[in-house]
């Protein structure tokens, strides 16, 4: 059995969280170091530079977001209420999600928040399917 667009999605969201940790983690260990990367983080000493905060910032939103998001597509699945709605809403999620990653980096402000409402809004048709 193939695996459904919403799935496919899904997956890549998974794969992009996944990136977004590591890109996070790699820019912070850039900054503060190998030494601390490796140790117990009890200290005070969080990554201050603009892109390792930028990145960590734009991790954490998509993480607040991503369990409605895996939610919601397994919901769809089991309730078989994937069609137009779902296909369309995962689409803008992720391609959201993933435009959304440099242009938080790059803090680019204004663009950012427009693709945040997409991505939102995509999430949004996911769980309004589950109710037509």
């Amino acid at each position: 059995m193939d695996m459904t667009p919403e799935f496919i999605l899904l997956a890549f969201t998974l794969i992009l969280a996944l990136a977004q940790i590591l890109a996070a983690g790699m820019a912070s260990t850039a900054e503060l170091g190998g030494k601390w990367n490796a140790g117990p983080r009890d200290g005070d000493a969080q990554p201050s530079g603009k892109l390792a905060g930028r990145l960590k910032r734009a991790q954490n939103n998509l993480l607040e977001t991503l369990p409605l998001f895996i939610g919601a597509v397994l919901m769809a699945s089991i309730e078989g209420k994937f069609g137009f709605l779902t296909a369309l809403g995962t689409h803008l999620y992720f391609f959201g999600r993933l435009i959304y990653v440099p242009l938080y980096a790059f803090g680019v402000p204004y663009v950012r928040s427009l693709v945040w409402l997409i991505a939102t809004g995509g999430l949004l048709m996911v769980i309004a399917a589950l109710f037509v």
